[in-house]
């Protein structure tokens, strides 16, 4: 159970900061580093990563995201498997 609320948690942390990005994006403004948008992902993050980017329409024509958003993604769904098979 503990492993879906730190899903669910990073994962809004995530969505938030994909929004927020997006937003500063248009004012202009201090933007959040790709290396944290990553490493938000990266730590469980990745179901608001895919929301954020689709939702807010923000860094899909950087492949990169794609690829760090699925490979998070796998990750984290083998840890899933691990725990359940334990």
């Amino acid at each position: 159970m503990l492993f879906w609320y730190w899903i669910a948690f990073w994962s809004v942390v995530t969505f938030c900061a994909y929004g927020w990005d997006k937003l500063q994006a248009k004012r202009d403004a201090w933007r959040v580093p790709e290396k944290t948008l990553h490493a938000l992902a990266l730590v469980g993050g990745f179901v608001g990563g895919w929301v954020g980017m689709f939702l807010f329409r923000h860094k899909t024509r950087k492949p990169v995201f794609k690829v760090i958003l699925a490979a998070s993604t796998v990750i984290w769904v083998a840890i899933w498997i691990l725990l359940v098979l334990r």
